[in-house]
């Protein structure tokens, strides 16, 4: 067999290893997906969306009120995390070569390792007790610090894949770094910059632990960030071990708003991206 009909047959045999894995790898998830989809489906409606959880052993009602919270809960923990994400990765990407940057880097490192309970259970001891209560506050900080590492982290990744030719024909033409940085080499990032928030924030749309001893769960609308609040996770989590089976259905379109809700943010997200992108082009 000669060299060139050697490298064809590898060639080919590693195509169709990695197909295969990429089919085992996709799989599962479908298969999440799907049975989500068809547990989930038969409990969606109107009033789902729109009414609070019905009493204990009375079938209806709904998850409005935990749709709701969930949002609150992750704008809270969006509104701290982004800004001192994206600033980390700045620093990082542009400053960070020292043993500063060694440090911010494992300590983000160790952040985005850590389990979700610990967080909420120090969030817990530095929020909740000070404040003598259980509120949505806490809630969105302990989310806060469970999306602070990815999208510092990720920030750093995009913009050290910007090329330097940019940066450099911004600094020839007169711009400090601080306007090179903020002109040139964001913009060029930022659809990476917004797939590391929309990874976070879908990450942290699915929490449950840490919300548990921090958010603590109503079954009321919410009314104020300073008192406990309703999730999605929460709900569903309390359904799902219930012996009622309309709270058992619940507990699965429950599962599968989350889904859509993460869905839907990412698709706003990247089509109000793509049109600022369009007008710049």
């Amino acid at each position: 067999m000669g060299r060139h009909l050697r490298r064809k047959v590898a060639n080919v045999l590693a195509a169709i290893i990695s197909a295969l894995m990429v089919i085992l790898a996709v799989i599962p998830l479908f298969h999440v997906l799907f049975y989500v989809l068809g547990h989930g489906l038969p409990g969606l409606s109107w009033t789902f969306f729109t009414n609070i959880p019905a009493p204990t052993g009375v079938p209806g009602g709904g998850m409005g009120n935990a749709i709701l919270g969930s949002l609150i809960l992750v704008a809270i923990a969006s509104l701290v995390s982004v800004p001192l994400g994206i600033g980390a990765g700045i620093f990082l990407s542009e400053w960070g070569r020292g043993r500063l940057g060694d440090l911010v880097r494992w300590v983000a490192d160790m952040l985005s390792g850590a389990p979700s309970i610990v967080v909420g259970l120090f969030i817990y001891s530095i929020v909740v007790v000070p404040m003598q209560g259980f509120s949505a506050l806490s809630g969105g900080l302990a989310l806060a610090v469970l999306m602070m590492p990815t999208v510092a982290r990720s920030t750093e990744q995009m913009l050290r894949m910007v090329p330097v030719a940019l940066r450099e024909g911004s600094l020839a033409l007169g711009a400090n770094w601080a306007q090179t940085v903020w002109r040139v080499v964001m913009p060029a990032a930022r659809r990476g910059i917004l797939t590391g928030v929309m990874l976070a924030v879908a990450r942290v749309m699915g929490e449950t632990a840490p919300l548990i001893v921090t958010a603590f769960g109503s079954g009321f609308w919410p009314s104020s960030i300073f008192k406990p609040i309703a999730a999605v996770p929460l709900q569903v989590f309390v359904y799902a071990i219930s012996p009622y089976p309309d709270w058992q259905q619940q507990a699965w379109t429950g599962a599968l708003t989350l889904v859509l809700i993460v869905l839907v943010i990412n698709i706003v997200a990247r089509v109000a991206l793509r049109d600022r992108m369009g007008v710049g082009r």
